[in-house]
C-alpha cells in the first residue's frame, strides 16, 4: 500500500487505478463502458449493485472479470427455487467429537456473484440482507463477521418471469445501483464474436487489492462537497416523493412511491466517487446527475397511470433532472 502526503495525491492515485482497471477489463469485456463504470463506482463507494439485462449480455462474465483484476476472493451463488438460506450463509454440523462446528457458506468471500437472484424464494433472498447491510451473519445465535471489503453483485433477467420472485423493496433499497445492460452495437457484437470464437484467452493482471479498496472507500467519504451540491442531491430524491412538499408534478402524476433517504446518501457518495475517478477533488451537480439514473430507478414505484401512458421509470427521472 503506497503512502500519500495528502488526499489530493490519493485522489490522483484513485483516478489512475480506475483507468488501469477499465483498460484491463476491456481485454475481456467489449463495450459496456457505462456498466463497468457503475460497477467500479459501487466497489469504491462500498455499495452493492444489481445488474439487469436479457440473457447473453455477459453479466456474469463482467463480474467474474472484475473479480479477476481485483486481488479479492470471489464466490458465485446460482440462485434456484430450491436454494435454502443455509446454502448461502453456511451451517453447523456435529464433528467426530460431537461438538458443533460451523461450516462457512459461499457468502464468506469479498465479492459475491448472486446469479439470477430473483429465481429464489424470499426466505433465501432475505439471507443476504443481514450480510449486505451489517457485513456479518448470525448462525445459531453466534455472530460471524465477513471479511472486508464485501460486495454483492447480483444479476437479474427481466424477461424470464416464469417461476421468478420479484425482489422486495427492502432488499432492492440495499443495492446502491440498478444497472441496465443493453444489447451491444453491431460493431461491438462483431468484435465480441471475433474474440470469443478463437483459442486465445487474455491474461489479466491484478491491479489493486483489499487494502487499497478499503483505503479508497474511506477516501471517497472524506472528499468535501459543497452545500449547494448536497442540497441538489437531497432535493432530487425529495422530488420523487408524491404528495410531499418538494414533489415534482411527474411524481404526483405517475408515482405511487418515491425514493427514501438512502437514495440521497448514495447520490452524494456516488457523486463523490464519480468526481474522484475523473480527477476532480470535489463533486459538482453534473456528478450527481451522472449517478442519478442507477441510484433512483429501483427506488421509485410507478402507478397504473404511468403504465397506461407508457411512461417508464427512466423517463420520469430524466424529467426530474
Amino acid at each position: 500500500m503506497k503512502e500519500f502526503k495528502n488526499d489530493v495525491e490519493a485522489i490522483d492515485a484513485l483516478a489512475a487505478d480506475y483507468k488501469s482497471l477499465k483498460s484491463e477489463i476491456a481485454k475481456v469485456i467489449v463495450g459496456q463502458d457505462e456498466v463497468v463504470k457503475y460497477v467500479l463506482l459501487s466497489v469504491m463507494s462500498d455499495g452493492h449493485s444489481l445488474l439487469v439485462g436479457v440473457p447473453g449480455l455477459a453479466k456474469t462474465l463482467l463480474i467474474k472479470t472484475i473479480a479477476d483484476v481485483l486481488h479479492l476472493s470471489f464466490k458465485r451463488i446460482q440462485f434456484t427455487p430450491d436454494l435454502m438460506p443455509s446454502d448461502i450463509t453456511g451451517s453447523e454440523i456435529l464433528d467426530e467429537n460431537r461438538n458443533f462446528k460451523f461450516i462457512h457458506g459461499p457468502v464468506f468471500a469479498n465479492i459475491i456473484l448472486a446469479d439470477e437472484i430473483n429465481r429464489t424464494p424470499p426466505k433465501t433472498q432475505a439471507a443476504l440482507l443481514e450480510a449486505m447491510q451489517e457485513k456479518n451473519v448470525t448462525i445459531g445465535g453466534i455472530l460471524h463477521k465477513l471479511e472486508l471489503p464485501f460486495f454483492v453483485l447480483a444479476t437479474q433477467n427481466p424477461i424470464e418471469q416464469e417461476g421468478t420472485y420479484p425482489l422486495p423493496e427492502a432488499q432492492l433499497d440495499r443495492f446502491m445501483f440498478n444497472i441496465i445492460l443493453d444489447y451491444p452495437s453491431f460493431d461491438e457484437e462483431v468484435n465480441v464474436v471475433k474474440t470469443t470464437t478463437t483459442d486465445t484467452k487474455p491474461e489479466l493482471s491484478k491491479i489493486i487489492g483489499a487494502e487499497e479498496i478499503i483505503f479508497y472507500q474511506h477516501l471517497v467519504r472524506r472528499i468535501p462537497i459543497a452545500d449547494n451540491v448536497l442540497n441538489y442531491a437531497v432535493t432530487l430524491a425529495s422530488k420523487t416523493r408524491p404528495n410531499t412538499q418538494h414533489a415534482h408534478e411527474q411524481a404526483n402524476q405517475y408515482l405511487s412511491w418515491g425514493a427514501g433517504p438512502r437514495a440521497s446518501q448514495y447520490l452524494v457518495l456516488g457523486a463523490k466517487c464519480h468526481a474522484a475517478i475523473n480527477g476532480k477533488y470535489s463533486p459538482d451537480i453534473e456528478d450527481v446527475k451522472s449517478v442519478a439514473l442507477p441510484v433512483l430507478r429501483h427506488r421509485i414505484v410507478r402507478n397504473y397511470k404511468a403504465e397506461a401512458d407508457g411512461v417508464g421509470v427512466d423517463d420520469i427521472i430524466k424529467q426530474l433532472l
